[in-house]
């Protein structure tokens, strides 16, 4: 699947009820991305996807591709993890038992802090990547 196959499927903002099938496919795009083998924009444009239903518990997968490589730790909007807001991420991240999840909300304190965030909102970013994508 292309990333314009993804988007023709899913949406953006994506259906929820392709919600397992978009988290599948993000990670199998997270291996091949860990093996070298991933083209970034699918990544990007599946975390893009994720991102857009807004659900506390997806920021770990999407913490898990940021995480990939190092092109990605780059490439992918740490906004990215807080498509329910910053503030249910930041609580979700900070409930969580997952060891993954205390280094995610580290890092996205810190991006906080340096105005990342400023004047942000996940509807403004689902919209700047609508444009970017020319839907």
């Amino acid at each position: 699947m292309t990333n314009s196959e993804a988007l023709q499927k899913f949406g953006l903002p994506a259906s929820p009820q392709h919600r397992d099938e978009i988290r599948r496919l993000l990670t199998e795009e997270i291996e091949r991305e860990k093996q070298g083998e991933s083209g970034e924009e699918m990544l990007r444009t599946l975390c893009v996807q994720l991102f857009s239903l807004g659900v506390p518990e997806d920021a770990l997968l999407i913490w898990d591709a940021k995480q990939s490589s190092f092109d990605a730790g780059c490439g992918l909007d740490v906004q990215f993890l807080c498509g329910a807001g910053l503030a249910a991420t930041r609580e979700f991240l900070a409930s969580s038992s997952v060891p993954s999840a205390s280094a995610a909300l580290e890092y996205l304190t810190e991006c906080e802090q340096t105005g990342d965030f400023a004047d942000w909102t996940p509807q403004t970013s689902i919209e700047q990547h609508r444009r970017y994508y020319g839907l």
